[in-house]
């Protein structure tokens, strides 16, 4: 085959810029950093409605997205055809399931769950990235469709507990803001419908936690431990701070698995394995979440004493690259760039209880994080 001139030269110049874009893409695959100081009631700009990805499977609801037919190019760059829609159609639970990226950047319009029976209980948690802009962006909606048993929010960023969210639905509400002086800042909750014997705030023997991270529930047949983990700040200049939190996380769980089974849920900021992040190479040891302690200290964690602890999703989907973090920066969304940072981790001694452990793929806009879904026999 004979090239010209002129082809040749298209060629190197087209070259150039995927390179420059492989460049770019490279530097925006980052964790959240938390910000110092934040206003609980600002609202992120809305964005417009991105295509989906072509979906060929199934997933657990009903909802008409616009998807597109898609080239793919390198570095998992996508060019877009002609849109059209879809209807995602209702499927039966399964600890299989087939898990699909959805790329859409606002909540959907409509939900369809299937509700779990009688013998069966729902625990959801999910990053809000400030309560008061969800609640503007679909949170009530998706909570109110998802009808879980017990919610676990984390980075409310309220100054103040509020007096009427979801109070019809939950009749238990433990709220937890930041005290230690910065308005709009971190803060976790838990709603339940089920009465706890016992409620507590923070880690164990330590003032580490003064911005509202930690809430532990007892039940009669296990601890739920809510966390919103302190990540390692922007050029790691808090990863001693958050290899300190590991161990005292690590001596709490200790004593309270010692008592009865754990199950450790939230944002735990840390992508264990490579496959729980886009760019692991680019990011290993250099960005927060992804450095060799933080790992080092999340798998010290799951060797509990006491009885080992597992990462449910993990153990039911070990091969699935799925994300629950999104920077809303440089489509990181729209090119599936994100990391798994939401766990639900259990004592292993609860596995045989553990019926599903998945993320709501398609539940992202309200946060830059989806909610994960927990499904327990009672």
């Amino acid at each position: 085959m004979v090239t010209t001139r002129s082809t040749k030269q298209l060629s190197v110049k087209d070259m150039f810029q995927r390179q420059k874009s492989d460049l770019k893409e490279e530097q925006v695959n980052l964790p959240p950093v938390e910000e110092t100081k934040s206003k609980p009631t600002e609202v992120m700009e809305k964005r417009k409605r991105a295509p989906s990805e072509e979906l060929t499977l199934p997933l657990p609801k009903q909802i008409e997205v616009e998807t597109t037919d898609t080239l793919v190019g390198q570095d998992n760059q996508t060019i877009p055809s002609s849109p059209k829609r879809v209807k995602l159609t209702e499927t039966e639970p399964t600890p299989t399931v087939e898990l699909i990226a959805c790329t859409n950047t606002t909540m959907p319009d409509t939900y369809s769950y299937k509700d779990i029976s009688d013998n069966q209980m729902k625990i959801v948690s999910w990053n809000v990235n400030s309560l008061n802009a969800a609640m503007k962006k679909g949170f009530l909606d998706y909570v109110k469709a998802e009808k879980p048993d017990i919610l676990c929010l984390q980075e409310t960023k309220l100054n103040q507990t509020p007096k009427d969210i979801l109070k019809k639905e939950y009749k238990y509400q433990y709220w937890w803001c930041c005290n230690s002086g910065k308005k709009g800042y971190a803060g976790s909750a838990v709603l339940s419908k089920i009465e706890p014997l016992n409620v507590t705030y923070g880690l164990e023997d330590t003032d580490l936690d003064d911005s509202g991270r930690v809430i532990t529930l007892e039940f009669e047949e296990y601890y739920l431990i809510a966390c919103y983990i302190p990540n390692a700040g922007e050029k790691l200049v808090r990863l001693k701070y958050r290899e300190e939190w590991d161990i005292k996380m690590k001596n709490m769980l200790e004593n309270l698995n010692a008592k009865k089974p754990v199950i450790w849920a939230g944002d735990l900021n840390v992508a264990h394995q490579e496959i729980d992040l886009a760019r692991p190479a680019q990011n290993r040891n250099k960005t927060p979440g992804f450095t060799d302690a933080e790992r080092s200290g999340f798998s010290q964690i799951l060797e509990l004493k006491s009885g080992k602890l597992v990462d449910t999703f993990r153990h039911l989907h070990p091969d699935r690259s799925i994300y629950t973090y999104f920077s809303y920066r440089f489509q990181c969304r729209k090119k599936d760039l994100g990391w798994r940072l939401d766990y639900f981790v259990v004592n292993e001694t609860l596995l045989s209880k553990v019926v599903e452990s998945i993320p709501r793929c398609e539940c992202y806009g309200a946060s830059d994080h989806v909610p994960i879904v927990l499904i327990l026999e009672k």
